[in-house]
């Protein structure tokens, strides 16, 4: 059984993330195709629903890709702001990384993936992670603002299943957000993952997007400490899974400040999707040249001497800086103590 969240963020090593931060380079690269979506989900990072102007084309993303392979990336995430599944070249660029021989994790919310999409991308080894936040259809299909949504994601879902996923080589993820709306169901979702062999990624939401104007979607710090002990308790109790409960991540950590970056589908350069502060955009400055050259992305990749607050004196501080996305969007620093942890100290160092 896999025990934590290393789908997304634990895959690296310690003298791997130093090297990178030391060379200026990638070990992971999260790429939007579009912002085309077929749905509306109310707590959307990216408000997504539409195609920008001026997206990024075929021959600029291979371009992306071939820079950032040259910077040492070893796993490229094809995010999911805006449904990839409806990016009308998803394969090309898929086997364009393959061609590269990285690793390739597939957002989606499964509304259009059909048996033979789940065979082309079993066939592909693409580890996928399944928007999924609620099991009950009146709940998932209000947090997607689309009714039906639950039906198809249920179907979506049986076509990995059937296709071969999940297996050692192919990982399946359920990326869920903790809401008022879904907080009492969450540890059943947990063991329902679990028992599926799937990979439960359930990470505290940031307040952007559409998601700031519901705000009744937001929970309270002492909510999500209650949560991530819970979980932490049915693992190491029902699973044999043991890990320390701290936000922003049940049973993983943030680290991809020092080793990722975002790329829009504009080309704008981003630290994350949570620090929505573009520090440059490919389309005028190469990719090695926008992160050696910006001062975020440089603080961001020495975090651990630069973070504030009380998150500078935390226990955790060695392999924990809270999620830099949700500190940017409350306080307007993305150094800043992260809001939502509930590991408190007085006196802190600022």
């Amino acid at each position: 059984m896999t025990c934590l969240g290393d789908h997304l963020g634990m895959e690296f090593s310690p003298e791997e993330i130093a090297e990178c931060r030391k060379q200026n380079g990638l070990l992971s690269l999260e790429l939007e195709l579009s912002r085309i979506c077929n749905l509306r989900c109310i707590y959307c990072y990216a408000s997504s629903g539409t195609a920008l102007e001026n997206e990024l084309s075929f021959i600029e993303i291979q371009e992306i890709i071939d820079q950032a392979v040259a910077l040492g990336v070893k796993k490229i995430i094809i995010l999911g702001g805006g449904e990839p599944l409806l990016y009308p070249q998803l394969f090309e660029v898929i086997d364009y990384i393959r061609e590269k021989k990285r690793i390739i994790d597939l957002f989606t919310n499964g509304l259009t993936l059909t048996d033979n999409i789940a065979a082309k991308l079993y066939e592909r080894g693409v580890g996928v992670v399944l928007k999924m936040n609620s099991r009950r259809a009146e709940v998932q299909d209000f947090l997607a603002g689309r009714e039906g949504t639950f039906t198809a994601i249920c179907s979506g879902l049986k076509a990995l299943q059937e296709a071969g996923y999940p297996d050692e080589e192919h990982p399946l993820g359920v990326e869920t957000i903790i809401c008022n709306h879904n907080y009492d169901e969450l540890p059943g979702l947990w063991r329902w993952a679990r028992r599926e062999g799937i990979v439960p990624y359930i990470e505290a939401m940031t307040m952007q997007g559409r998601a700031t104007e519901h705000e009744d979607l937001e929970v309270t710090p002492e909510m999500v400490k209650s949560l991530f002990e819970e979980l932490s308790r049915i693992d190491r109790t029902e699973f044999g899974c043991s890990w320390m409960p701290h936000p922003p991540l049940v049973a993983s950590h943030c680290a991809r400040h020092e080793y990722s970056c975002t790329i829009t589908s504009i080309g704008e350069v981003h630290p994350c999707p949570g620090v929505s502060v573009s520090v440059g955009n490919i389309r005028e400055n190469g990719l090695a040249e926008i992160l050696a050259g910006s001062s975020i992305i440089q603080e961001l990749r020495n975090i651990r001497d630069n973070i504030k607050g009380q998150c500078a004196i935390c226990e955790m501080h060695d392999h924990c800086y809270g999620c830099r996305g949700h500190a940017y969007q409350v306080t307007g620093d993305y150094l800043a103590e992260d809001p939502l942890c509930w590991f408190k100290k007085s006196d802190p160092k600022m």
